[in-house]
């Protein structure tokens, strides 16, 4: 009789990988949600306060995000008050990215939020494990640190 395909694909990296990231999104996703935020939203947030002043076209790349999809998340963000969207000094007919002291603050809450429901992802691992685990995702992911 030939295994039931569900241990033969549990038994697969990618498999628990892919689980481990979505139990990690999950507890992100409900840290972030208890600010009223998005995953995406803290996304484009950090990578504005990393870039900024940064144009929205070099933004959306930055973080792989399709335009139309960024151009939601920025008005979003623009209305809550915790981006400025204003034109570019080096090209006016750019719009140039930067955070507002609100979405600094906003941002810091929840990068301790994101820390916090990491910890608790791996809190089965030692420090050790942790530090190890870290260096192995990296090396497979192909993001070099």
């Amino acid at each position: 009789m030939a295994e039931a395909p569900l241990p033969a694909i549990r038994s697969l990296p990618s498999w628990l990988l892919g689980r481990a990231a979505a139990r990690g999104r999950a507890l992100v996703a409900e840290a972030l949600a208890a600010e009223g935020m998005k995953m995406w939203h803290h996304v484009v947030l950090s990578a504005v306060r990393d870039l900024a002043p940064v144009a929205q076209a070099d933004l959306g790349r930055g973080v792989r995000l399709d335009p139309k999809d960024l151009v939601g998340i920025l008005n979003d963000l623009q209305s809550a008050g915790l981006v400025l969207r204003e034109p570019d000094p080096a090209d006016r007919r750019k719009n140039a990215v930067s955070l507002t002291d609100d979405g600094e603050r906003l941002l810091k809450r929840c990068e301790k939020m994101a820390r916090e429901a990491n910890d608790e992802l791996l809190a089965p691992l030692s420090a050790a494990e942790r530090a190890q685990f870290m260096n192995l995702l990296i090396r497979i992911s192909g993001t070099h640190g």
